[in-house]
């Protein structure tokens, strides 16, 4: 199971390595250490909702943006669960 923090920090550093930019002008951008945002992108912090909004608008995203790519992420990397039914038969219960 990967983490949800894995995956918004490769969404967030996919986002600044295609824009061509480093980590310290996202950084210096979102008011945030380089250190800490570079934990971010490794998935080693999980951001707080603050935080994660400042980031995206230094890498002028939308929340809903990183979120959808996110989700997009989680499910293309979900195991499926099969589930066991027993059919019951309702005229014998």
């Amino acid at each position: 199971m990967t983490l949800l923090r894995t995956h918004i920090g490769s969404t967030l550093r996919s986002a600044r390595v295609a824009q061509g930019r480093t980590l310290r002008d996202v950084a210096k951008s979102a008011r945030v250490s380089l250190g800490y945002l570079s934990e971010v992108e490794r998935g080693q912090k999980e951001a707080s909702s603050e935080l994660l909004n400042s980031i995206c608008s230094a890498l002028d995203l939308t929340l809903g943006t990183v979120l959808f790519e996110v989700s997009r992420q989680i499910k293309n990397t979900e195991v499926p669960i099969l589930v066991s039914l027993t059919v019951v038969d309702e005229a014998a219960a």
